[in-house]
Parts: C-alpha cells; sequence; structure tokens
C-alpha cells in the first residue's frame, strides 16, 4: 500500500523517505486526482487536527476516498473525550505504576512518537498508549492522586514542536513506520516489494507454528521480496505499518486475535485468519448447522440447551462426546460413558455456554487433516491418538512423551481423493483462507469433525513433505492476494497449485 505524506508547507520538508510522496494539504482535498487513487495511506502530519482544520479535512477526506488516514478523524476527536481517558487509564492502572514507579514529583510528560518513546524508558507504556489512541505524536500527561499514577491528559505534537533532542529519534520512528525495508538477500538494496506483519504471541500457549517454522516463513518471505515482522498481543496500533497480516496464536471471538483481524482487514490490510474464518470457523454450532444445511456428512450430532438434553439419550446414545463450541486443541471437548456422568456435567458447562454440541462417539486410530489454502489441498497429515487415549492431544499427560500422538504427513497424492474431495467442499463454505480441516472415515465413508481456521504449522511435522515449498506457498498467496489489491495480477488465475 502506497503513503502519502500530507503537510501544509512540503518545502519546509527535507527528509526523504522510501516509497513516501510528499503532499500538500490543500491540493490533497481540493485535487480532484487525488479520489481517483487506491490502496493509499495518507499520513497526516498536519499542525492541527481540531474541528473543521485543514487537518481535520484531510482525515475526513481520506476516509471518504477510501484511503487510510493517520490518524483517523476517531483518533483525533478521541482526545477531547475526558471519559475516553479516564478508562484509559483504569485499564492501564497496573503499566503505568510499573512503568512510573521510580519518578520523582507529582507530574510527568512522556513524548510518544509512534508508540516508542526518546529514552526508550518506557516503551511498553508507550505502545499501550499508542494502542487506545493512534496517533503519529503526542504528548500523554501522568498525575499522581494519593501516591498513584493517573493518566491525565493526551495532546497532539506538531513537528515544530517536537523537542532539539528528540528530532533524530521521531524523524527515525516516522522513516521505521512508512519507510520500505532493504531485502536482505538482494545485493544492491532492492526494497521489500511488501511487509507483512506475524502475529505470534511467545507467552500464549497452543500456538499453531513454532519458532523454527516462523523462522522457515521469515527466510521465504525475505527470498521473494516480502519483509516480516513479529508482533505481539500488545502491537495492535502498529497494524498501520504493514500490507499484510499472518495470525500465528491460537484464535477465537471474543479474544484479541479476532480485534487484530478486524482492525486489519479495516486498514486494507490482506488478512489471513481473516474475521469472517475465525467467526465461523471457531463455533461449532455454526459449523454444525452450515454443514448440515448443505449436506455435507458429518458424524450424528445434536445442539442442545437446558431444554432438549433428552434428545442425546434418543438420537445419539452412549457414550458420547461433549463439546464446548468455541473450544480448541482438544480442550473443552468431553466424553461421558455413561447417562449419569453426562447429566453430572451439564451444570458447569452450561454456565459457559448457552448451547452445548453432542456427537456419537466414533473412534478410530488418527483423523484426517487436510490444510486447504485458496481452495487447493496444501498438505495433509494423519494425527493418530494419543497413547491409551481417544483424542489426539491427551491434556491429562502434559509435558510428556503421552501427551500428543504420532503425525504422519503425506502427500495430496497420496490421499484418498474423498477425503480431499470432502475437506475442499467444507471449508468452500466458509471462504478461501487458510483451514485445518478434520475428517474421520467411518465404514469406508468421510465425515468432517471439524474446520480449523487457524492450523497447525510446525516445523518437522506439517512441513516434512513439502519442506521450503510450504513456506513459499503461503508467502506466495500473499503476494498474490497482495498484487490482486494493488491490480498488479496481470489476468493470472486467482488459483495456485501446491499438491505434490
Amino acid at each position: 500500500m502506497n503513503t502519502i505524506l500530507v503537510l501544509e508547507n512540503p518545502s519546509s520538508w527535507k527528509l526523504n523517505i522510501p516509497g513516501v510522496d510528499i503532499v500538500k494539504a490543500n491540493d490533497y482535498v481540493t485535487n480532484e486526482s487525488f479520489s481517483y487513487l487506491k490502496n493509499v495511506k495518507v499520513l497526516n502530519l498536519c499542525r492541527s487536527y481540531k474541528y473543521q482544520t485543514i487537518g481535520y479535512y484531510v482525515s475526513l477526506i481520506a476516509a471518504a476516498r477510501g484511503h487510510y488516514p493517520i490518524p483517523s478523524v476517531k483518533a483525533t476527536q478521541d482526545l477531547k473525550q475526558s471519559l475516553i481517558i479516564k478508562r484509559a487509564s483504569h485499564d492501564l492502572h497496573t503499566q503505568i505504576q510499573k512503568s512510573l514507579a521510580h519518578v520523582q514529583g507529582e507530574n510527568y510528560e512522556l513524548n510518544i512518537y509512534f508508540g516508542r518513546n526518546a529514552s526508550n524508558t518506557h516503551n511498553r507504556l508507550s505502545n499501550m498508549i499508542y494502542n487506545v489512541f493512534p496517533l503519529p505524536f503526542f504528548n500523554a500527561s501522568f498525575l499522581k492522586v494519593k501516591n498513584r499514577w493517573q493518566l491525565d491528559s493526551i495532546s497532539l505534537i506538531t513537528i515544530k514542536d517536537i523537542p532539539e533532542n528528540h528530532i533524530d529519534f521521531a524523524v527515525q520512528r516516522m522513516i521505521d513506520y512508512v519507510g520500505r525495508k532493504s531485502a536482505k538477500n538482494q545485493k544492491d538494496s532492492t526494497l521489500y516489494k511488501y511487509e507483512m506483519a506475524i502475529l505470534r504471541t511467545d507467552t500464549e500457549t497452543n500456538s499453531p507454528s513454532d519458532k523454527e517454522a516462523i523462522i522457515k516463513l521469515m527466510k521465504s518471505a525475505d527470498k521473494n521480496r516480502v519483509g516480516i515482522e513479529i508482533i505481539t498481543n500488545n502491537d495492535i496500533a502498529q497494524l498501520d505499518r504493514f500490507d499484510a497480516l499472518f495470525i500465528r496464536d491460537a484464535t477465537a471471538v471474543n479474544h484479541y486475535t479476532y480485534r487484530f483481524a478486524r482492525r486489519a482487514e479495516s486498514s486494507g490490510l490482506v488478512v489471513i485468519d481473516d474475521p469472517i474464518s475465525i467467526l465461523r470457523c471457531t463455533n461449532k454450532i455454526y459449523l454444525t448447522e452450515v454443514l448440515n444445511k448443505n449436506k455435507i456428512p458429518i458424524p450424528p450430532t445434536v445442539i442442545i440447551s437446558q431444554n432438549n438434553i433428552e434428545k442425546v439419550e434418543k438420537e445419539i446414545g452412549f457414550p458420547c462426546v461433549l463439546k464446548i463450541p468455541d473450544s480448541s486443541f482438544s480442550q473443552g471437548v468431553f466424553k461421558y460413558e455413561t447417562k449419569q456422568e453426562f447429566e453430572n456435567a451439564l451444570s458447569g458447562l452450561f454456565k459457559k455456554s448457552a448451547l452445548l454440541l453432542a456427537q456419537a462417539f466414533t473412534p478410530t486410530d488418527f483423523d484426517w487433516r487436510v490444510c486447504i489454502l485458496n481452495d487447493q489441498p496444501l498438505f495433509v497429515c494423519r494425527y493418530h491418538m494419543a497413547r491409551e487415549h481417544w483424542q489426539i492431544y491427551n491434556h491429562a499427560s502434559k509435558g510428556t512423551a503421552d501427551e500428543s500422538g504420532l503425525v504422519d504427513t503425506l502427500t495430496v497424492a497420496e490421499t484418498p481423493k474423498k477425503v480431499i474431495d470432502i475437506a475442499r467442499k467444507a471449508t468452500g463454505l466458509i471462504g478461501r483462507g487458510l483451514y485445518g480441516v478434520d475428517i474421520k472415515v467411518i465404514d469406508g465413508k468421510p465425515q468432517v469433525i471439524e474446520i480449523n481456521d487457524n492450523p497447525s504449522i510446525e516445523a518437522g511435522i506439517e512441513d516434512r513433505v513439502l519442506g521450503d515449498k510450504l513456506y513459499d506457498a503461503i508467502v506466495k498467496e500473499f503476494i498474490r492476494r497482495l498484487d490482486n489489491f494493488h491490480g498488479k495480477n496481470n489476468g493470472k488465475s486467482n488459483k495456485n497449485n501446491f499438491a505434490c
């Protein structure tokens, strides 16, 4: 995505930032030719964003044109809302006290430049405030009340008001934010064609990709002139810097991953996992309804509330499997051998969800996992059940060799066609993202167990057959989508063949 830097007086701007065009504010708002530009981020560095100033209109008109203004009108208007500042102070209370614990006096001023401060002593706090107030340059003012620090006000900093000893740092932050980095493998320092963020938080459990897989993905991206940066759950305001987002934290709707996906999509980024896929895949009630409606075979299943639990015994029988709708990684999935066990568990489970999913217990030695990317099969695994357990994960054996079962990785050609076909039909109901379809074959007939929007890709397991080609396929799909978004596809097909 191209970036336009808008100023009242461009002639005073002496810096060269790669990939950025400098435009006069009056020209941007009055010249009709700018309205025809597509895929543009507008970095608005006017002296004021007050209502009906030229700075206000730059951001307002940019939004109307389908451009992506930084800052948005909403962000600038939030500065006037004392309630929003109070709420931010409350939400960030712990970090504020931690960061300012050794500050003397009753007042403290913190200049923040794209989420960082010049001294680098309060970067964690700076970034968290920046996530709430995504403004290029601003000052956060703190006040000590009853021996506790609180955020008192947020005010904008214009370029001319940046302290002399902060100028180099502020300029570098701007270059880092909008400038294209050079591809490491390019001897002529060719700029990256696109830049992509990978959301992966080390402290999160059940990440779908290990560090080795992320390293391989980064090497593939660099080779294909895509810059990669790892971001965490604290970096949502940093998304505007990128062209694409690849989520490698376990997803859920009531979760930061969904907020990242929504924010990225609204900012014009290419996103995998996209928010619609997260909504559809992370709820087993939705999947059951959509698969049944489209006559895709699934195990005998009953959606139950507190008013129809008798249907489980009538239509499924025991043993049965009971699932919390938004569970993942085999958590929130329980097997009950008898009606009594089942009924004893219900009161606790209904506290977590108004609806539950009951399925017939269909034991198999392994589950098929077909990974689909843009409607094309990418790789196939057979996940065997954990030792002496009915699931592929045995969380009771956490940290032992018996925690998960063995995994076989196959080529698409080695996989039964009926397994591939049902996986493609199932994901066709969700979207064209990256999915992992879990399938059991019962009496020779495949049945879909669930569709994962965030499938595991770990080095030495899922990449065992394709190797580096797996990561190349993912990176090239991002490039294809970005090229299409920028009108550079030159009539190429939307499909890539990854099978081997």
